[in-house]
Protein backbone atom coordinates (compact mmCIF):
# COMPACT_ATOMS: atom_id res chain seq x y z
CA UNK A 1 0.00 0.00 0.00
CA UNK A 2 1.44 3.51 -0.38
CA UNK A 3 0.71 6.83 1.25
CA UNK A 4 1.48 10.41 -0.58
CA UNK A 5 1.87 13.53 0.52
CA UNK A 6 0.23 16.87 -1.08
CA UNK A 7 2.14 17.99 -4.22
CA UNK A 8 5.52 19.57 -3.41
CA UNK A 9 6.22 17.69 0.16
CA UNK A 10 8.72 14.78 0.96
CA UNK A 11 8.47 12.01 3.74
CA UNK A 12 6.34 13.46 6.77
CA UNK A 13 9.55 13.68 9.48
CA UNK A 14 7.92 11.73 12.84
CA UNK A 15 7.21 13.31 15.80
CA UNK A 16 8.38 10.38 17.86
CA UNK A 17 11.52 9.77 19.92
CA UNK A 18 14.54 8.97 17.75
CA UNK A 19 16.28 5.80 17.65
CA UNK A 20 19.83 5.52 19.59
CA UNK A 21 22.30 8.10 18.41
CA UNK A 22 19.44 10.60 16.39
CA UNK A 23 17.49 13.44 16.96
CA UNK A 24 13.75 13.60 16.93
CA UNK A 25 13.46 15.84 13.74
CA UNK A 26 11.05 18.68 14.63
CA UNK A 27 7.34 18.50 13.91
CA UNK A 28 5.65 20.06 10.96
CA UNK A 29 3.82 23.36 11.61
CA UNK A 30 1.13 21.77 10.69
CA UNK A 31 0.74 19.44 13.93
CA UNK A 32 -2.92 18.11 12.83
CA UNK A 33 -1.75 17.01 9.37
CA UNK A 34 1.07 15.27 11.01
CA UNK A 35 -1.34 13.25 13.43
CA UNK A 36 -3.58 12.54 10.52
CA UNK A 37 -1.10 11.11 8.42
CA UNK A 38 -0.19 8.97 11.39
CA UNK A 39 -3.41 7.47 12.19
CA UNK A 40 -3.92 6.73 8.66
CA UNK A 41 -0.54 5.07 8.86
CA UNK A 42 -1.27 3.22 11.95
CA UNK A 43 -5.18 1.91 10.66
CA UNK A 44 -3.59 0.09 7.51
CA UNK A 45 -3.27 -3.62 7.20
CA UNK A 46 0.10 -4.07 5.41
CA UNK A 47 2.91 -3.19 6.87
CA UNK A 48 4.69 0.09 5.61
CA UNK A 49 8.19 2.01 6.54
CA UNK A 50 9.57 5.38 5.15
CA UNK A 51 12.65 6.03 4.64
CA UNK A 52 14.58 9.78 3.88
CA UNK A 53 17.03 10.01 0.60
CA UNK A 54 20.15 9.43 3.29
CA UNK A 55 18.31 5.36 4.28
CA UNK A 56 17.11 6.69 7.72
CA UNK A 57 13.76 5.36 8.79
CA UNK A 58 11.20 8.39 8.95
CA UNK A 59 8.36 6.52 9.44
CA UNK A 60 6.80 2.79 11.20
CA UNK A 61 3.25 2.06 11.02
CA UNK A 62 1.74 -0.71 13.71
CA UNK A 63 1.59 -3.45 11.34
CA UNK A 64 4.99 -3.37 10.77
CA UNK A 65 5.48 -3.36 14.88
CA UNK A 66 3.34 -6.54 14.56
CA UNK A 67 5.03 -8.21 11.98
CA UNK A 68 8.78 -7.51 13.48
CA UNK A 69 7.90 -6.60 17.17
CA UNK A 70 10.26 -3.30 17.25
CA UNK A 71 7.75 -0.31 17.74
CA UNK A 72 8.10 3.13 15.99
CA UNK A 73 10.08 4.94 19.28
CA UNK A 74 12.78 1.95 18.06
CA UNK A 75 12.84 1.93 14.35
CA UNK A 76 12.13 5.54 13.71
CA UNK A 77 15.61 7.60 13.15
CA UNK A 78 17.57 4.12 12.87
CA UNK A 79 20.02 4.12 9.57
CA UNK A 80 18.28 1.26 7.40
CA UNK A 81 18.07 -1.87 8.84
CA UNK A 82 21.15 -3.06 9.61
CA UNK A 83 21.71 -4.21 12.57
CA UNK A 84 18.66 -4.97 13.81
CA UNK A 85 15.98 -5.79 11.84
CA UNK A 86 18.53 -7.42 8.91
CA UNK A 87 21.45 -9.19 9.55
CA UNK A 88 24.48 -7.68 9.23
CA UNK A 89 25.69 -9.98 6.41
CA UNK A 90 22.90 -9.10 4.34
CA UNK A 91 21.98 -5.09 5.38
CA UNK A 92 24.29 -3.55 2.52
CA UNK A 93 22.40 -5.68 -0.15
CA UNK A 94 18.95 -5.22 1.43
CA UNK A 95 19.67 -1.70 1.92
CA UNK A 96 20.76 -1.68 -2.09
CA UNK A 97 17.95 -2.68 -3.29
CA UNK A 98 15.64 -0.64 -1.47
CA UNK A 99 17.13 2.63 -2.39
CA UNK A 100 17.80 1.49 -5.48
CA UNK A 101 13.78 2.64 -5.91
CA UNK A 102 14.52 6.42 -5.93
CA UNK A 103 16.07 5.82 -9.40
CA UNK A 104 13.60 3.52 -10.53
CA UNK A 105 9.93 4.50 -12.32
CA UNK A 106 6.99 2.37 -10.74
CA UNK A 107 7.27 -0.23 -7.61
CA UNK A 108 10.05 -2.94 -7.09
CA UNK A 109 8.89 -5.98 -5.67
CA UNK A 110 11.59 -7.77 -3.09
CA UNK A 111 11.55 -10.63 -1.04
CA UNK A 112 13.86 -10.56 1.99
CA UNK A 113 14.44 -12.23 5.26
CA UNK A 114 13.72 -9.85 8.19
CA UNK A 115 14.64 -9.79 12.02
CA UNK A 116 12.08 -9.33 14.46
CA UNK A 117 13.00 -8.26 17.87
CA UNK A 118 13.02 -11.76 19.42
CA UNK A 119 15.81 -12.67 17.10
CA UNK A 120 13.29 -14.48 14.57
CA UNK A 121 13.64 -14.47 11.16
CA UNK A 122 10.38 -13.36 8.89
CA UNK A 123 10.50 -13.54 5.12
CA UNK A 124 8.54 -10.91 3.53
CA UNK A 125 7.65 -9.39 0.47
CA UNK A 126 8.56 -5.99 -0.05
CA UNK A 127 6.64 -3.28 -2.58
CA UNK A 128 9.14 0.13 -3.08
CA UNK A 129 8.32 3.23 -4.95
CA UNK A 130 10.22 6.54 -4.53
CA UNK A 131 8.94 9.45 -2.50
CA UNK A 132 9.29 12.86 -5.37
CA UNK A 133 10.28 16.11 -3.74
CA UNK A 134 8.61 19.57 -4.82
CA UNK A 135 10.94 19.58 -7.90
CA UNK A 136 10.28 16.19 -8.67
CA UNK A 137 13.48 15.06 -7.14
CA UNK A 138 13.66 11.88 -5.47
CA UNK A 139 13.26 12.53 -1.64
CA UNK A 140 13.10 8.67 -0.36
CA UNK A 141 11.82 5.43 -0.54
CA UNK A 142 8.15 4.24 1.06
CA UNK A 143 8.44 0.20 1.40
CA UNK A 144 5.28 -1.88 2.25
CA UNK A 145 5.74 -5.31 3.26
CA UNK A 146 3.86 -8.12 4.43
CA UNK A 147 4.85 -11.81 5.18
CA UNK A 148 5.36 -14.04 2.27
CA UNK A 149 2.69 -16.88 3.60
CA UNK A 150 0.04 -14.43 4.20
CA UNK A 151 0.41 -12.59 0.29
CA UNK A 152 0.69 -15.86 -1.14
CA UNK A 153 -2.52 -17.05 0.96
CA UNK A 154 -4.09 -14.06 -0.74
CA UNK A 155 -2.73 -14.96 -4.17
CA UNK A 156 -4.30 -17.59 -3.89
CA UNK A 157 -7.17 -16.78 -3.13
CA UNK A 158 -7.33 -14.68 -6.01
CA UNK A 159 -6.16 -17.35 -8.07
CA UNK A 160 -8.87 -19.52 -6.79
CA UNK A 161 -12.00 -17.02 -7.89
CA UNK A 162 -10.63 -16.30 -10.86
CA UNK A 163 -10.32 -20.08 -11.83
CA UNK A 164 -13.88 -20.45 -10.24
CA UNK A 165 -15.57 -18.11 -12.84
CA UNK A 166 -13.24 -18.80 -15.79
CA UNK A 167 -12.31 -22.44 -15.72
CA UNK A 168 -14.67 -24.70 -13.14
CA UNK A 169 -17.09 -27.32 -14.52
CA UNK A 170 -19.66 -25.94 -12.16
CA UNK A 171 -21.76 -23.10 -12.31
CA UNK A 172 -20.81 -20.05 -9.99
CA UNK A 173 -22.94 -17.31 -9.46
CA UNK A 174 -22.18 -14.89 -6.45
CA UNK A 175 -26.11 -13.49 -5.35
CA UNK A 176 -26.01 -10.04 -3.65
CA UNK A 177 -28.59 -9.71 -0.18
CA UNK A 178 -31.12 -8.50 -2.71
CA UNK A 179 -30.91 -12.22 -4.49
CA UNK A 180 -29.60 -10.60 -7.67
CA UNK A 181 -26.50 -11.75 -9.65
CA UNK A 182 -23.52 -9.63 -9.41
CA UNK A 183 -20.57 -11.88 -10.56
CA UNK A 184 -21.33 -14.61 -13.11
CA UNK A 185 -18.72 -17.43 -13.96
CA UNK A 186 -18.44 -18.30 -17.53
CA UNK A 187 -19.70 -21.79 -17.22
CA UNK A 188 -23.20 -20.63 -15.57
CA UNK A 189 -23.65 -17.82 -18.09
CA UNK A 190 -23.58 -20.45 -20.52
CA UNK A 191 -25.55 -22.79 -18.62
CA UNK A 192 -27.97 -20.06 -18.24
CA UNK A 193 -27.88 -19.28 -22.20
CA UNK A 194 -27.40 -15.70 -21.58
CA UNK A 195 -24.58 -12.64 -21.74
CA UNK A 196 -22.52 -12.16 -18.23
CA UNK A 197 -23.75 -8.30 -18.71
CA UNK A 198 -27.58 -9.38 -19.12
CA UNK A 199 -27.35 -11.52 -15.86
CA UNK A 200 -26.34 -9.14 -14.03
CA UNK A 201 -28.68 -6.72 -11.40
CA UNK A 202 -31.55 -9.27 -12.90
CA UNK A 203 -34.55 -11.09 -10.68
CA UNK A 204 -33.68 -14.71 -11.03
CA UNK A 205 -37.28 -14.64 -11.68
CA UNK A 206 -36.62 -12.99 -15.37
CA UNK A 207 -34.00 -15.90 -15.95
CA UNK A 208 -36.45 -18.98 -14.41
CA UNK A 209 -40.29 -20.05 -15.59
CA UNK A 210 -39.82 -22.47 -13.28
CA UNK A 211 -38.11 -22.96 -9.94
CA UNK A 212 -36.98 -19.09 -9.32
CA UNK A 213 -39.46 -19.84 -6.01
CA UNK A 214 -37.14 -22.49 -4.76
CA UNK A 215 -34.15 -21.27 -5.51
CA UNK A 216 -34.72 -17.49 -4.28
CA UNK A 217 -36.19 -19.72 -1.09
CA UNK A 218 -32.95 -21.61 -0.74
CA UNK A 219 -30.81 -18.49 -1.23
CA UNK A 220 -32.69 -16.40 1.64
CA UNK A 221 -32.33 -19.32 3.98
CA UNK A 222 -28.69 -19.54 3.43
CA UNK A 223 -28.90 -15.21 4.38
CA UNK A 224 -30.47 -15.63 7.08
CA UNK A 225 -29.40 -19.27 8.92
CA UNK A 226 -25.66 -19.54 7.29
CA UNK A 227 -23.90 -22.46 4.37
CA UNK A 228 -26.42 -25.53 4.24
CA UNK A 229 -24.49 -29.14 5.40
CA UNK A 230 -24.76 -30.45 1.67
CA UNK A 231 -25.83 -29.61 -1.65
CA UNK A 232 -29.43 -29.75 -2.74
CA UNK A 233 -31.03 -30.58 -6.11
CA UNK A 234 -32.87 -28.16 -8.09
CA UNK A 235 -35.31 -28.71 -10.88
CA UNK A 236 -35.84 -25.53 -12.91
CA UNK A 237 -36.90 -24.32 -16.38
CA UNK A 238 -34.91 -21.34 -18.07
CA UNK A 239 -36.99 -18.37 -19.55
CA UNK A 240 -36.89 -18.45 -22.98
CA UNK A 241 -35.01 -15.71 -25.01
CA UNK A 242 -36.83 -12.34 -25.56
CA UNK A 243 -38.27 -11.74 -29.07
CA UNK A 244 -35.13 -9.02 -29.25
CA UNK A 245 -32.93 -11.35 -29.62
CA UNK A 246 -30.90 -10.84 -26.86
CA UNK A 247 -29.64 -13.20 -24.22
CA UNK A 248 -29.85 -17.23 -24.66
CA UNK A 249 -32.48 -19.75 -25.63
CA UNK A 250 -34.49 -21.18 -23.00
CA UNK A 251 -38.30 -22.91 -22.74
CA UNK A 252 -41.49 -23.24 -20.96
CA UNK A 253 -42.11 -26.85 -21.25
CA UNK A 254 -42.76 -28.82 -18.53
CA UNK A 255 -41.41 -32.77 -17.79
CA UNK A 256 -38.01 -33.73 -19.23
CA UNK A 257 -38.97 -36.42 -21.79
CA UNK A 258 -35.96 -38.12 -23.00
CA UNK A 259 -32.94 -38.24 -20.74
CA UNK A 260 -31.19 -36.44 -23.54
CA UNK A 261 -33.42 -32.98 -23.33
CA UNK A 262 -31.25 -30.45 -24.97
CA UNK A 263 -28.86 -28.20 -23.15
CA UNK A 264 -30.34 -24.84 -24.29
CA UNK A 265 -33.68 -24.89 -21.81
CA UNK A 266 -35.42 -27.54 -23.64
CA UNK A 267 -37.20 -28.68 -20.85
CA UNK A 268 -36.34 -29.04 -16.97
CA UNK A 269 -32.96 -29.29 -15.77
CA UNK A 270 -32.02 -30.75 -12.44
CA UNK A 271 -29.24 -28.71 -10.74
CA UNK A 272 -26.88 -29.71 -8.06
CA UNK A 273 -26.63 -26.73 -5.71
CA UNK A 274 -24.19 -25.59 -3.28
CA UNK A 275 -24.16 -22.63 -1.32
CA UNK A 276 -21.87 -20.58 0.58
CA UNK A 277 -23.07 -17.15 2.82
CA UNK A 278 -20.11 -14.68 2.24
CA UNK A 279 -19.81 -12.29 5.08
CA UNK A 280 -17.51 -9.35 4.89
CA UNK A 281 -13.92 -10.14 7.11
CA UNK A 282 -13.82 -6.12 7.49
CA UNK A 283 -16.49 -5.76 9.87
CA UNK A 284 -16.48 -5.71 13.47
CA UNK A 285 -19.68 -8.17 12.99
CA UNK A 286 -20.38 -10.84 10.46
CA UNK A 287 -22.02 -9.11 8.10
CA UNK A 288 -23.96 -10.82 4.74
CA UNK A 289 -22.57 -9.80 1.21
CA UNK A 290 -24.44 -12.38 -0.68
CA UNK A 291 -24.51 -15.69 -1.45
CA UNK A 292 -22.10 -17.65 -3.52
CA UNK A 293 -24.01 -20.57 -5.53
CA UNK A 294 -22.71 -23.16 -6.90
CA UNK A 295 -24.90 -25.68 -9.39
CA UNK A 296 -23.81 -28.20 -12.44
CA UNK A 297 -26.17 -29.93 -14.26
CA UNK A 298 -27.01 -33.78 -13.16
CA UNK A 299 -30.65 -33.86 -15.42
CA UNK A 300 -28.95 -36.52 -17.49
CA UNK A 301 -28.02 -38.59 -14.43
CA UNK A 302 -31.14 -37.86 -12.58
CA UNK A 303 -33.32 -38.52 -15.57
CA UNK A 304 -31.41 -42.21 -15.91
CA UNK A 305 -31.85 -42.79 -12.17
CA UNK A 306 -35.66 -41.92 -12.39
CA UNK A 307 -35.66 -43.99 -15.43
CA UNK A 308 -34.44 -46.87 -13.64
CA UNK A 309 -36.12 -46.71 -10.65
CA UNK A 310 -39.80 -46.25 -13.42
CA UNK A 311 -38.44 -49.76 -15.52
CA UNK A 312 -37.86 -52.07 -11.80
CA UNK A 313 -41.31 -50.26 -10.54
CA UNK A 314 -42.85 -51.79 -13.50
CA UNK A 315 -40.79 -54.77 -14.02
CA UNK A 316 -42.24 -56.07 -10.26
CA UNK A 317 -45.61 -55.15 -11.68
CA UNK A 318 -45.91 -57.21 -14.31
CA UNK A 319 -43.85 -59.74 -11.84
CA UNK A 320 -46.86 -59.60 -9.66
CA UNK A 321 -49.45 -59.33 -12.11
CA UNK A 322 -48.20 -62.67 -13.46
CA UNK A 323 -48.18 -64.64 -9.71
CA UNK A 324 -51.51 -63.04 -9.27
CA UNK A 325 -53.27 -64.11 -12.85
CA UNK A 326 -51.83 -67.91 -12.31
CA UNK A 327 -54.36 -68.35 -9.42
CA UNK A 328 -57.10 -67.24 -11.53
CA UNK A 329 -59.44 -70.22 -12.88
CA UNK A 330 -60.84 -68.19 -15.50
CA UNK A 331 -58.62 -67.38 -18.25
CA UNK A 332 -60.35 -64.00 -18.83
CA UNK A 333 -60.38 -62.79 -15.14
CA UNK A 334 -56.55 -63.02 -15.00
CA UNK A 335 -56.24 -60.92 -18.03
CA UNK A 336 -58.25 -58.19 -15.92
CA UNK A 337 -56.12 -58.61 -12.93
CA UNK A 338 -52.67 -57.93 -15.77
CA UNK A 339 -55.04 -54.50 -16.22
CA UNK A 340 -55.03 -53.19 -12.85
CA UNK A 341 -51.79 -54.33 -12.08
CA UNK A 342 -50.57 -52.02 -14.58
CA UNK A 343 -52.58 -49.27 -13.71
CA UNK A 344 -50.74 -48.56 -10.42
CA UNK A 345 -48.46 -45.48 -11.35
CA UNK A 346 -49.47 -45.62 -14.69
CA UNK A 347 -52.78 -44.26 -15.63
CA UNK A 348 -56.17 -43.62 -13.86
CA UNK A 349 -58.68 -45.38 -16.17
CA UNK A 350 -58.64 -48.68 -18.49
CA UNK A 351 -60.75 -49.63 -21.45
CA UNK A 352 -60.70 -53.48 -23.18
CA UNK A 353 -62.35 -53.53 -26.64
CA UNK A 354 -62.47 -56.49 -28.70
CA UNK A 355 -63.53 -57.08 -32.22
CA UNK A 356 -66.82 -59.03 -31.77
CA UNK A 357 -65.80 -61.99 -34.29
CA UNK A 358 -69.50 -62.76 -36.00
CA UNK A 359 -72.75 -61.19 -36.12
CA UNK A 360 -74.05 -58.12 -37.15
CA UNK A 361 -71.24 -55.86 -35.20
CA UNK A 362 -68.56 -58.23 -36.66
CA UNK A 363 -65.13 -56.52 -37.24
CA UNK A 364 -65.78 -53.78 -34.88
CA UNK A 365 -65.02 -53.21 -31.34
CA UNK A 366 -67.27 -54.19 -28.21
CA UNK A 367 -66.41 -53.23 -24.86
CA UNK A 368 -64.92 -56.51 -22.97
CA UNK A 369 -64.05 -55.08 -19.55
CA UNK A 370 -63.12 -51.08 -18.08
CA UNK A 371 -62.10 -48.98 -15.13
CA UNK A 372 -65.34 -47.34 -13.02
CA UNK A 373 -65.53 -43.62 -14.39
CA UNK A 374 -65.35 -40.90 -11.22
CA UNK A 375 -63.17 -42.28 -8.71
CA UNK A 376 -62.22 -45.91 -10.48
CA UNK A 377 -61.81 -49.00 -9.49
CA UNK A 378 -60.23 -52.58 -10.47
CA UNK A 379 -60.79 -53.28 -14.04
CA UNK A 380 -63.99 -55.35 -14.05
CA UNK A 381 -65.44 -57.44 -17.20
CA UNK A 382 -68.57 -56.00 -18.73
CA UNK A 383 -71.81 -58.33 -19.63
CA UNK A 384 -71.55 -59.00 -23.36
CA UNK A 385 -74.25 -57.24 -25.27
CA UNK A 386 -73.03 -57.31 -28.91
CA UNK A 387 -73.43 -53.67 -28.97
CA UNK A 388 -70.74 -52.10 -30.88
CA UNK A 389 -68.51 -49.05 -28.92
CA UNK A 390 -69.76 -45.56 -30.98
CA UNK A 391 -66.06 -44.89 -31.53
CA UNK A 392 -66.26 -41.80 -34.47
CA UNK A 393 -64.01 -41.87 -37.24
CA UNK A 394 -60.01 -41.49 -36.68
CA UNK A 395 -60.83 -42.32 -33.22
CA UNK A 396 -57.62 -43.48 -31.54
CA UNK A 397 -59.06 -47.21 -30.52
CA UNK A 398 -59.53 -47.59 -34.42
CA UNK A 399 -56.64 -46.38 -35.38
CA UNK A 400 -54.31 -48.49 -33.23
CA UNK A 401 -56.41 -51.76 -34.81
CA UNK A 402 -55.61 -50.30 -38.50
CA UNK A 403 -52.24 -49.90 -37.73
CA UNK A 404 -51.13 -52.94 -35.30
CA UNK A 405 -49.51 -50.39 -33.37
CA UNK A 406 -49.86 -47.70 -30.54
CA UNK A 407 -51.20 -44.32 -30.81
CA UNK A 408 -50.85 -41.72 -28.02
CA UNK A 409 -53.38 -38.75 -28.18
CA UNK A 410 -53.58 -35.91 -25.93
CA UNK A 411 -56.27 -32.92 -25.02
CA UNK A 412 -53.47 -30.57 -24.09
CA UNK A 413 -50.94 -31.61 -27.82
CA UNK A 414 -54.34 -31.45 -29.97
CA UNK A 415 -55.33 -27.79 -28.69
CA UNK A 416 -58.61 -28.52 -27.61
CA UNK A 417 -60.48 -25.78 -26.14
CA UNK A 418 -62.26 -28.11 -23.59
CA UNK A 419 -60.57 -30.87 -22.38
CA UNK A 420 -63.71 -32.51 -21.29
CA UNK A 421 -65.24 -31.88 -24.38
CA UNK A 422 -63.02 -33.89 -26.39
CA UNK A 423 -63.11 -37.22 -24.03
CA UNK A 424 -67.09 -36.93 -24.30
CA UNK A 425 -66.50 -36.90 -28.21
CA UNK A 426 -64.08 -39.88 -27.62
CA UNK A 427 -66.73 -41.89 -25.66
CA UNK A 428 -63.68 -41.68 -22.56
CA UNK A 429 -64.58 -40.63 -19.03
CA UNK A 430 -64.68 -36.78 -18.81
CA UNK A 431 -61.67 -36.06 -16.59
CA UNK A 432 -59.97 -37.89 -19.20
CA UNK A 433 -56.99 -35.62 -20.90
CA UNK A 434 -53.94 -38.25 -22.42
CA UNK A 435 -54.37 -41.64 -23.78
CA UNK A 436 -52.78 -44.47 -25.43
CA UNK A 437 -54.51 -46.88 -27.39
CA UNK A 438 -52.49 -50.58 -27.78
CA UNK A 439 -53.59 -53.20 -29.92
CA UNK A 440 -53.74 -56.56 -28.69
CA UNK A 441 -52.58 -59.59 -30.69
CA UNK A 442 -52.30 -63.20 -30.27
CA UNK A 443 -51.16 -66.46 -32.81
CA UNK A 444 -50.57 -63.65 -35.76
CA UNK A 445 -54.42 -62.04 -35.18
CA UNK A 446 -55.58 -58.68 -33.67
CA UNK A 447 -58.16 -59.47 -30.92
CA UNK A 448 -58.66 -55.48 -29.86
CA UNK A 449 -57.31 -52.87 -28.51
CA UNK A 450 -56.41 -51.70 -24.64
CA UNK A 451 -57.01 -48.29 -23.96
CA UNK A 452 -55.50 -46.59 -21.35
CA UNK A 453 -56.70 -42.83 -19.88
CA UNK A 454 -54.97 -40.78 -17.46
CA UNK A 455 -56.45 -36.89 -15.95
CA UNK A 456 -54.95 -33.72 -16.35
CA UNK A 457 -52.19 -34.28 -12.66
CA UNK A 458 -50.63 -36.26 -14.95
CA UNK A 459 -48.06 -36.31 -17.79
CA UNK A 460 -48.81 -36.93 -21.28
CA UNK A 461 -48.06 -41.04 -22.46
CA UNK A 462 -44.17 -41.51 -23.86
CA UNK A 463 -42.72 -44.17 -25.75
CA UNK A 464 -41.24 -45.89 -23.00
CA UNK A 465 -44.91 -45.37 -21.82
CA UNK A 466 -46.11 -47.25 -24.87
CA UNK A 467 -43.67 -50.04 -24.39
CA UNK A 468 -44.85 -50.80 -20.84
CA UNK A 469 -48.49 -51.16 -22.15
CA UNK A 470 -47.38 -53.41 -25.10
CA UNK A 471 -46.02 -55.32 -22.79
CA UNK A 472 -49.11 -55.36 -20.36
CA UNK A 473 -51.47 -55.86 -23.67
CA UNK A 474 -48.97 -59.20 -25.15
CA UNK A 475 -49.87 -60.65 -21.86
CA UNK A 476 -53.52 -59.57 -21.67
CA UNK A 477 -54.42 -61.22 -25.49
CA UNK A 478 -52.77 -64.31 -24.54
CA UNK A 479 -55.03 -64.94 -21.60
CA UNK A 480 -57.76 -63.08 -23.98
CA UNK A 481 -56.90 -65.84 -27.08
CA UNK A 482 -56.57 -68.70 -24.46
CA UNK A 483 -60.18 -67.62 -22.69
CA UNK A 484 -61.95 -68.51 -25.93
CA UNK A 485 -63.30 -64.32 -26.40
CA UNK A 486 -62.51 -64.97 -30.16
CA UNK A 487 -62.71 -66.77 -32.99
CA UNK A 488 -60.09 -67.79 -35.87
CA UNK A 489 -60.65 -65.30 -38.22
CA UNK A 490 -59.24 -61.76 -38.51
Amino acid sequence: MTAQRPSGSGPVPSARPAGPGRETPCPPPDCEDSDLLAALLDGMDAALCAFDADGVVTHWNREAERILGWSAEEAVGRPGFAGWAVRTADADEVQGRLMAAMDSPGRQVHEFALLTKDGGRVLVRTQSAAVRGAKGEPAGVYCAFSEVHAQIDLERSLALSDALFEDAAWGVVLVDADLRPAVVGGHAARTLGRERAELLGRPLGDLLSQGAEELESSLQHVLAEGTPPAPSDLWVTLRPARSDGTGGTGATGGAPEAAGAGRDGGGRRCWRSGFVRLASPLAEEPVPLGVAWFFQDVTETKLLEREGSLLRFRGNQLHRAGISAAECEDPAEAATVHVDFALAGFADHALLDLLAPDGPAAGRLVRAAATPTGAGGPCSAIEPGGIPVGYPEGHPAPRAVERTGSVRSSAITGGAADPRDWARARQWPEDSVHALCVVLRSRGRTLGVLTFLRGASRRPFERQDAVYAEDVAVRTAVLLDLAGVTRPGR
